[in-house]
Order: C-alpha cells, then structure tokens, then sequence
C-alpha cells in the first residue's frame, strides 16, 4: 500500500495552522495564533481574514519543510470548511482548492466539530467505537454521541454562549483581557471554588443542551452590586475566577457522566480549546478513577484549534469513502454553528 501523505489546513478562526500527516503519524503541526484581536476583546472577522491571507503561504511552507516532504509527494489535502468565521474559511478553503488542482490530487473538506470529536484518537488508538464526545471552546459547547465513524449524534449543544465564550466574556468583566480562559485558569488555581454561588444552569434538566448566558448575567450583577468600582483584592479575584470556573466545569462534568451512564458508553472524549483547563482536566481524571470509564484527552496542543486533527480525520476519510469521493471541488464554506442535530460526514 502507498504511503497516505495530506497536508491539512486550518483556518476557521484566529488560528492558522498547517499539518502534514503520514499514515495517521503527524510529522508537522504549525499552529500561527492572530495576537491582533487582543486590543479588541474579542475575534474581529475582517481582520482574522486578513491575517490568514498574509501567514497561509508561510505557515504551509514551514510544515512542510518540518515533515522533510515536497508538495509532489502529498497524496491529497484536507481543509476545514465549516463552521467558522465566513471569510477565514474561505482562505483556506480556496488555497487547498488551488493547490489541489495545480497537483492534481483530491481535496477532503473537513467539519472543525468532527475534527476536534476524533482528535482524542490521534495519540489514543486505543479509543473503540462506541463513543461519547464533548466538544467545549470558545464557540462551540456540545456533547455527541459516536456510535461508529459517520454516525454521530449530537445529544445536546449550547443555546446561547459556549462555556469558553462564557470564560471570555466574564473575564473582560474582570478586566483580565483576552483571550480570559487561561488567565482565569491561572488565577482560580490559588482561588476557593465554593467563595461564590453562581447559578449552574439545565444541570437537572433531562436533556442535554447546556445554556451560559445567565451565569455571565448573574456574574455582572454580582460585581455591580458588590464591586461597582472594579476588583482591586487580588484574593477575591481568585476567589470569583475559582467560583465562575467550577459553576461552569460542575455543568459540563455532570452532563458528560450522565450521558455516559445513560447510553451505557465507557469510552469518553474531551476536546476542543476549554479541554486544556486545567481544572476541567484535574476533575475528568477524578471521575475516571470513580467509575467504569476511560476518558482521552488530547495534548495541549491538539487542544486549541490545529490542522494535525483535520488531517488525521481526512485521513480516517480516505479509509472509509476512498479517494473517488473527493475528486470534486465544488464543495462550499459554511458558518453555521452545530445545534441539536446531526452532523454528516
């Protein structure tokens, strides 16, 4: 059998990122995180544009000298086409199309969610079918149920503000800046959990769609009534990031373990960017050690949004659907958020 060689790029936020992937073995991942949005407390969508525009060709070049190959040597390419930011998509999108074309090699489109549910099987081979996966980032909060490769189930998703969303929206409150999920990270390690109650919405609900807008409102009254004229006690800070991060963990950990024991599934994967939190880390280690499951965490780096996990499910894509089901390039960018329905491969 002749060696799988893709190059997978990634491109559907601020980050961009190039990987080259040998037969399921990642032999580069360059990740070019955008600084520039930091200014602006948040992703600007013309701006992220831009910035792929000017680092693509760059990032490519150095994930492929990193893996020691050639463009003639690649066998395909797999890009994130959805969802994300409408214009990030489409550069790199338009770049795999293009190059594609000039090496005449098929070109694999790539769900980002999907990309980060099978991203727990990169380095953990070990992880069978079926499985539970949750997927917690700054945009996107759900939990999915695998049952094989292609058929997944999403059990529930965010109505409103992702819990890294959610991070990030109460740490401006704070004024720690953005991105605030590391920085809260940091500063609840030295902070008491239980200093503050802040509400843990749906965790008694039957179903499994999570909501955080309303501990972002509870947490903005709190400091308006409480702390008008800003957080000055660097204690008390600690105290509220402990307090805000365990409302939001205790939520996505019960809502993970209930759905394991419902549907009877011991496998369970953790991604997407909040999956490196520490805490959140710390407490699916506990629960592990509690019960009848095995819970896959990615590295860190495979954590935040990364081409090695595009190309690896590319990859898993050429072994299921062959080659002949992506020789077409008329497929499209979408934006879309997942919501409570099923995703298709």
């Amino acid at each position: 059998m002749n060696d799988r060689i893709i190059l997978a790029i990634e491109s559907s936020c601020d980050e961009t990122s190039a990987a080259v992937i040998q037969n399921d073995t990642v032999l580069s991942n360059i990740i070019s995180s955008q600084t520039i949005h930091e200014q602006y407390g948040g992703v600007i969508p013309e701006l992220a544009s831009r910035a792929h525009l000017q680092a693509i060709s760059l990032i490519i070049e150095k994930a492929m000298n990193e893996a020691q190959k050639e463009f003639a040597d690649l066998t395909s390419i797999a890009v994130t086409t959805e969802p994300g930011l409408a214009g990030a998509l489409l550069v790199g999108s338009s770049f795999a199309k293009g190059l594609g074309l000039k090496l005449g090699i098929p070109v694999i489109p790539v769900h980002h969610i999907e990309g980060h549910m099978y991203s727990g099987m990169l380095e953990h081979p070990e992880c069978t079918f079926p499985f539970i996966a949750l997927i917690v980032s700054g945009g996107h909060t759900s939990i999915f149920l695998v049952k094989e490769f292609g058929q997944e189930i999403v059990l529930g998703s965010t109505k409103d503000d992702a819990a890294g969303e959610a991070f990030d929206k109460i740490g401006k409150m704070l004024g720690l800046g953005y991105p605030a999920g590391p920085r809260i990270d940091a500063l609840a390690k030295e902070g008491n959990p239980k200093a503050y109650q802040f509400p843990r919405a749906l965790i008694h609900e039957s179903h499994y769609d999570f909501s955080f807008s309303g501990l972002k409102t509870s947490v903005r009254y709190f400091l308006q009534r409480e702390f008008p004229d800003g957080v000055h006690d660097e204690s008390i800070l600690r105290d509220i990031c402990a307090s805000v991060q365990e409302a939001i963990i205790e939520v996505l950990i019960h809502k993970l373990l209930r759905a394991s024991k419902e549907y009877r599934i011991k496998n369970i994967i953790v991604a997407g960017g909040v999956s490196a939190n520490s805490r959140l880390r710390s407490a699916l280690q506990s629960a592990s050690e509690k019960r009848p499951i095995t819970i896959f965490l990615p590295k860190l780096s495979y954590c935040m949004d990364n081409a090695a996990m595009i190309g690896f499910l590319g990859s898993l894509k050429l072994k299921h659907l062959g080659e002949e089901a992506f020789q077409s390039l008329q497929f499209t960018v979408n934006s879309r958020a997942i919501r409570t329905t099923r995703i298709s491969s």
